[in-house]
């Protein structure tokens, strides 16, 4: 199955080497390209590619703020964002994934990383692995969340369980250990964080460890409670 890509950086040879990266895949096929993010929406709504390889900084409406309005459309939500940046000096990374990105790829990557990360979330997958988590929190997210009420209006309908493997996931686990820390099978696990990421309204792993930060789940959940395992 071909996967479409839209590619937009305000950076014409940007564009152009990336293009030239996607297009030795066969099963890769780039429908055009944007300099901003307005380009980018207008272009979203018009050829509805699967996946949008975006850049932050662009004048006018930048990749943040057209990821936001990309994702929010019930249009255009099936197209997946994957913001393509700079690590190094690039600070909005985590503000890019809570307005719905699912992924970032940096542009230093390697050709093959380029790719696998297009069809990682062309599959509706977040590009985050438990390593990729644990950075994420590391270098996005505050050290000392904002304290909330202990039962958000956002949290009240979880399960104590759901809460439990969100709060997991947060911390950078995978699925696998997550049912051996709990003593559960990794299809119990995964069940569990689907309902628990329809409830919240999150569609990836990304979205879920920033929503657990937000809302201040480690007061709930602390060390304890994860390393202590019972049956399901």
């Amino acid at each position: 199955m071909t996967i479409s890509v839209i590619i937009v950086d305000d950076q014409t040879l940007i564009r152009s080497a990336v293009r030239s990266l996607l297009d030795v895949d066969p099963e890769l096929t780039v429908l055009g390209e944007a300099s901003n993010g307005a380009e980018a929406v207008e272009l979203v709504r018009r050829l509805r590619p699967a996946v949008v390889v975006m850049d932050i900084r662009m004048p006018g409406m930048d990749g943040i703020e057209a990821t936001r309005v990309i994702t929010g459309d019930p249009e255009t939500a099936g197209c997946h964002v994957l913001i393509l940046t700079t690590f190094e000096d690039d600070h909005y990374v985590f503000q890019a994934l809570r307005a719905g990105a699912s992924g970032f790829v940096g542009k230093g990557a390697d050709p093959e990383e380029l790719v696998h990360a297009v069809r990682t979330v062309a599959r509706g997958e977040a590009l985050l692995s438990a390593r990729a988590t644990r950075a994420l929190i590391d270098r996005f997210v505050p050290r000392t969340p904002q304290a909330v009420p202990e039962t958000s209006p956002d949290t009240a309908g979880l399960t104590e369980r759901e809460r439990e493997i969100v709060v997991l996931v947060a911390r950078g686990l995978s699925n696998d250990d997550i049912a051996e820390q709990l003593v559960i099978s990794p299809l119990t696990v995964k069940t569990h964080l689907n309902r628990a990421m329809a409830k919240l309204s999150v569609h990836d792993r990304a979205q879920l460890v920033i929503f657990a930060y937000e809302h201040n789940l480690f007061g709930q959940y602390g060390s304890a409670r994860s390393t202590d395992p019972r049956p399901e």
